[in-house]
């Protein structure tokens, strides 16, 4: 009887996992494979690749040019400090917006989420295209802060959503526990609110800050040729120059990076999970 009941669970597990795992399979880890054979190969004659001949053909040149050039590692530094600095602009202005929303009665909740997401239903080079106009006349166009203002703005949603949803969830009763003991509201919102609400800032910070670092429209459209980031950089070297192996060892070592900085992400939001749970 144990042995029919562990068959049909079997299959569901396979029937369940098994689509995904194709999905990624062919999706994912496919083209990332390609791409590390391209960072492997030779440029082309006339650009692309150099026909492959065997394993003699293979190379690493492309990452030792990579690490002899300090310029790269300039680059990747400023991309990783914009990114940084985007996503500290939008914890600031996403947490009291979140608050608010989770605040709020429920039935003006779901209206003050879709004037959050409403953005989305507009064409994205519409609206960077709409904040050249507002930053051109103000002189502001083609400056770092130009570019922090349209990547916050285009990522800023990404992180009053996870904040909205975690703060909604908290329980009342432990803020009216902490007055109680005679906190006050500073002293509550430290050591109640923003501890339990770390997880939803763990998660909005990485789905702002792993999409700013390969980010390259908005730099490139409201930045202009000074404030090339890596995303600007791998586009340039496949599009213009046409060298894709280093546009490929540019790609792996990004994607390296954002593998790593979600494995740290995930490592704090399980932290910060254990840290809610000491505080309630």
């Amino acid at each position: 009887m144990a042995e029919t009941r562990s068959q049909p669970a079997g299959l569901t597990k396979w029937v369940v996992t098994l689509p995904p795992g194709i999905f990624l399979a062919v999706f994912f880890l496919l083209p990332a494979l390609i791409v590390v054979l391209a960072s492997l190969r030779e440029t082309g004659e006339f650009g692309g690749l150099a026909p492959f001949v065997g394993p003699a053909s293979l190379t690493a040149e492309a990452y030792r040019f990579l690490v002899g050039d300090i310029i790269y590692a300039e680059i990747f530094l400023r991309s990783f400090l914009v990114a940084g600095v985007t996503t500290l602009a939008c914890i600031l202005l996403a947490y009291p917006l979140a608050w608010l929303i989770a605040q709020s009665p429920k039935k003006r909740r779901d209206l003050l989420v879709l004037l959050v997401i409403l953005p989305f239903a507009s064409n994205f080079l519409v609206r960077i295209y709409a904040w050249i106009m507002i930053l051109g006349p103000a002189g502001l166009l083609y400056t770092p802060f130009a570019v922090i203002a349209g990547l916050v703005y285009t990522h800023l949603p990404f992180m009053i959503l996870p904040l909205y949803t975690n703060l909604e969830k908290h329980d009342p009763a432990l803020l009216e526990a902490a007055q109680d003991l005679g906190a006050g509201a500073w002293k509550r919102f430290w050591r109640v609110t923003f501890p339990l609400s770390l997880p939803g800032i763990f998660s909005g910070a990485a789905l702002v800050f792993i999409p700013v670092l390969g980010m390259f429209a908005v730099p490139e459209l409201l930045g202009g040729t000074g404030d090339i980031l890596i995303g600007n950089l791998i586009k340039e070297q496949f599009l213009d120059n046409r060298d894709w192996p280093l546009g490929s060892a540019l790609s792996i070592m990004l994607t390296a990076c954002v593998l790593l900085l979600a494995a740290l992400a995930a490592w704090a939001a399980r932290r910060g999970l254990h840290g809610t749970e000491a505080v309630t």
